[in-house]
């Protein structure tokens, strides 16, 4: 079996998203292939779409049905368990691809050698295979033998994992399991998946196609998804640790760790969840603290945070009640020249 691809599944059968993501799978031109449907104990009628697609294509896929919610990391790991292939590609179920992504995947492999190939993705909020706004996911300086320099540049821009195939000898070999019962999965194990692998080639084109709407987990904040972010920032280090990689990447790994566990959490917490938590701000800053003191002299984050989240950063770490009072008058005074504009 050339390729195993994952599709972890939960509560994507309105608007006919898991078939259009499945659709896209049937029709690959690459025959040697399984698809691995996992239902993350949907609630409902995902888990009876995807045995209908297993009855019509039994020779490409399988559906599995967890007994328990473990969230998408978890619905990845029954999947690579189960997976036969010597590739492995993941794709979120409400997303699909171009039907010679994967055949086209794998030919650069085999041309080059890699152990890890990607391509583009665009931007869509409709379901059709109209390429829309694209976005690079890499960089062709980042391809190659991977050497202290292109690892360096993936920590930083590696992009997402599922525009990629994976040797599955890597995964197993350095246990590359995902955590389970959070969101965020990809981002504990992104860098591990990207270092650990010899040789990187990518493809300069958008063969995946990534939906826009409002129930995807980065339109959706939430306290527990703030708390899940902050998990996946701790676990990516300890990954780092234990694959033994933190000391010699520690400057591009304290930037990661800025952006993911502080940046990106202080901002969509402000600004996405209702009734903000003092003591939830004031822990987060603290323990950013405390793992990096000086991240703020981190050279990419004095080159690529905006100038105006510095000056809100460097408020929070003298005070969080001093900064979530300004943080709340700045959004009210901006909110407010949006409706007059609007009038």
């Amino acid at each position: 079996m050339k390729l195993s691809v994952i599709v972890p599944v939960y509560n994507m059968a309105a608007e006919q998203k898991l078939e259009y993501c499945l659709d896209s799978l049937a029709a690959q031109t690459l025959e040697d292939i399984e698809i691995i449907t996992v239902d993350d104990c949907s609630t409902d009628e995902s888990w009876t779409i995807l045995q209908e697609y297993e009855q019509r294509f039994p020779e490409k896929f399988r559906a599995v049905h967890s007994t328990e919610n473990k969230h998408q990391g978890g619905a990845k790991n029954i999947g690579l368990k189960l997976a036969k292939g010597e590739w492995i590609g993941f794709i979120d179920s409400d997303d699909w691809i171009a039907p010679d992504m994967y055949e086209r995947l794998l030919k650069k492999a085999e041309e080059t050698g890699a152990d890890l190939v990607g391509c583009d993705y665009c931007l869509t909020d409709e379901h059709s295979m109209k390429v829309g706004q694209v976005v690079r996911n890499n960089r062709p300086e980042q391809t190659g033998i991977l050497d202290d320099e292109k690892r360096r540049s993936l920590i930083l821009d590696g992009g997402s994992l599922v525009v990629k195939i994976f040797r599955r000898s890597m995964i197993l070999e350095n246990e590359l399991w995902f955590p389970e019962h959070i969101f965020y999965e990809d981002n504990a194990l992104g860098n591990s998946y990207l270092l650990l692998a010899t040789r990187f080639e990518y493809i300069e084109e958008p063969l995946y196609y990534y939906y826009q709407h409002d129930a995807s987990t980065v339109h959706t904040i939430s306290e527990k998804r703030c708390e899940d972010r902050l998990e996946a920032g701790r676990l990516m280090l300890a990954e780092a640790k234990r694959h033994d990689y933190l000391d010699k990447y520690r400057t591009e790994l304290e930037y990661s760790f800025t952006l993911l566990f502080y940046v990106n959490t202080l901002f969509t917490y402000m600004a996405g969840v209702k009734r903000t938590k003092y003591r939830f701000v004031k822990a987060l800053g603290e323990e950013m603290r405390s793992r990096f003191p000086d991240f703020q002299s981190n050279p990419y984050y004095r080159e690529r945070t905006h100038e105006e989240e510095k000056k809100l950063i460097r408020m929070q770490m003298r005070s969080t009640l001093w900064f979530m009072a300004y943080y709340k008058l700045l959004w009210a005074y901006r909110n407010l020249r949006k409706r007059l504009k609007a009038q």
